[in-house]
């Protein structure tokens, strides 16, 4: 295995996650100031009795079987337990050649590596299931990208994330050696990912692959509704980057939907707009029924068949898990014929007059019902406002009202504070995130620092946060951002 490749003498900018040093790690934030610790992160050092790794797997890019794959920038530098008895693996990511970075120089760049610095810590404190990041280190190292794929070849700065996870085993960790024949160590990586991640499944019952399969299928249905509640979009829903334990990971040219699109798509290499956020709960099956095939030579026929009647309920558990958190969305308690119309006329005003996802959920949490019922919509509520321009409007607001009486014990301001329990004021927009990058290209990390305090709490009023416009329109300045694979 190659170890790590140390980035220069120059690395020494520095980010940090407090949160995930503190609880996850157990070190004092002093440590950070160290030179052992920045050593460490920026791959420099090796800790005693760690010797480094790089995950093999394969996978499904775009659909397509694209063979052997496996980490060719990020090297696992070992699993620790921490006080509270958690086992994390300790990642870095940028960090230099592995055997598997096919003609690549190993490096992630400056941009990429901010995006996944603040984005893992977004969708984690959004309740969301994610790996974690606990430092970013940036270097004056060379690095050339052809970010968009048309020739243009730019220099730009390396850098290093320690990014942490429970696990980095995907879906095509098992592709990889289901398609090579490798039968003994697939069972053998199966029965340890069970043994150490899947306590509800027992390692010796003669059906558990099935029983993990079943826990895998109902966990990834969750975690695409969950991306979906908050309008967010991966980006690149490869089988290598699809999680055995339903954990966000794979942080690349993903965004959060500003103005509502089922066919929103962040990745501008996406030509077929195959990962667009519409599609991500299809892709979602895809990629189970890839892990079906995985496992099938594992299984009796008898399982297989239990197998496939467990994918045939993905679906069904999506939308129930959809319904319940836009339901909690919009306040409503119990369950009423009509719920899943009232859902859908509402996304439907939205997508015809381009309202702001995260806003328009927003400010119907703070909007009252009288406002509402007169139509009187205050010039704060400006998400409000666009889709109030449709000519149905009125007739949802009516819809929307009548289902709020049916509201058992409830009252308007509960119903208020219900909802900004669900409903953030805040996401990592992709404009947001790329104020961040430009800034940190000249070694300014104050809106790293701003973004990382504010995405702590997505769902609590901050001033500094209204200043600098993150509640508001997205910037003229910001239409026509790109984000591509390229990092």
């Amino acid at each position: 295995m190659l170890p790590a490749t140390p980035l220069s003498a120059a690395c020494c900018n520095l980010a940090l996650k407090e949160e995930v040093l503190e609880d996850i790690l157990d070190l004092d934030l002093s440590v950070s100031e160290t030179d052992d610790f920045i050593q460490l992160v920026s791959g420099e050092k090796i800790l005693f009795g760690s010797v480094p790794l790089a995950h093999r797997y394969g996978g499904h890019q775009f659909g397509i079987w694209a063979d052997q794959l496996g980490d060719g920038r990020a090297h696992l530098i070992g699993i620790y337990m921490n006080r509270k008895g958690e086992k994390w693996e300790l990642q870095l990511k940028g960090s230099g050649k592995t055997p598997y970075s096919r003609h690549g120089d190993g490096r992630a760049v400056l941009r990429s590596s901010v995006r996944e610095f603040l984005g893992s810590e977004a969708v984690h404190h959004l309740g969301i299931p994610t790996s974690r990041a606990a430092s970013l280190v940036v270097s004056d190292d060379e690095v050339w990208r052809d970010q968009f794929y048309d020739g243009n070849v730019v220099k730009e700065r390396a850098a290093v994330v320690l990014r942490v996870a429970k696990s980095w085993f995907r879906i095509g960790s098992l592709e990889i050696l289901a398609h090579y024949g490798e039968l003994d160590l697939l069972r053998t990586l199966l029965d340890f990912i069970i043994q150490e991640h899947f306590p509800s499944v027992d390692v010796g019952e003669p059906n558990r692959y099935v029983d993990f399969f079943s826990v895998v299928v109902s966990e990834t249905a969750q975690l695409i509704a969950l991306w979906t509640s908050v309008g967010f979009a991966h980006g690149v829903c490869n089988t290598d980057n699809f999680s055995l334990l339903s954990i966000t990971i794979d942080y690349g040219p993903f965004g959060f939907m500003e103005a509502y699109n089922p066919d929103f798509v962040p990745n501008t290499s996406d030509d077929e707009r195959r990962y667009k956020i519409g599609n991500q709960a299809n892709i979602g099956m895809f990629n189970l029924n890839k892990l079906s095939q995985a496992l099938n030579p594992l299984l009796d026929p008898r399982q297989k068949q239990l197998a496939a009647l467990i994918l045939e309920g993905y679906p069904d558990l999506y939308y129930t898990r959809f319904r319940e958190l836009f339901k909690a969305k919009l306040g409503l308690l119990g369950e009423r014929k009509g719920d899943e119309d009232l859902i859908a006329f509402l996304l439907h005003l939205m997508e015809k007059t381009a309202a702001d996802f995260t806003m328009t959920f927003r400010q119907l949490s703070e909007i009252t019902q009288s406002q509402l019922q007169e139509l009187n919509i205050p010039q704060q509520f400006w998400a409000l406002q666009t889709i109030s321009k449709h000519e149905l409007f009125p007739a949802w607001v009516s819809q929307y009202l009548l289902r709020l009486k049916s509201n058992m014990n409830d009252s308007d301001s509960e119903r208020r504070k219900r909802m900004m329990t669900v409903n953030p004021r805040y996401v990592l927009k992709n404009w947001m995130a790329e104020s961040a990058v430009r800034k940190a290209e000249r070694n300014d990390f104050s809106e790293v620092r701003l973004l990382q305090q504010v995405l702590q709490h997505p769902f609590q009023k901050h001033s500094t946060a209204e200043k600098a416009g993150y509640a508001s329109p997205t910037p003229s300045w910001a239409k026509n951002l790109r984000v591509s694979c390229s990092s």
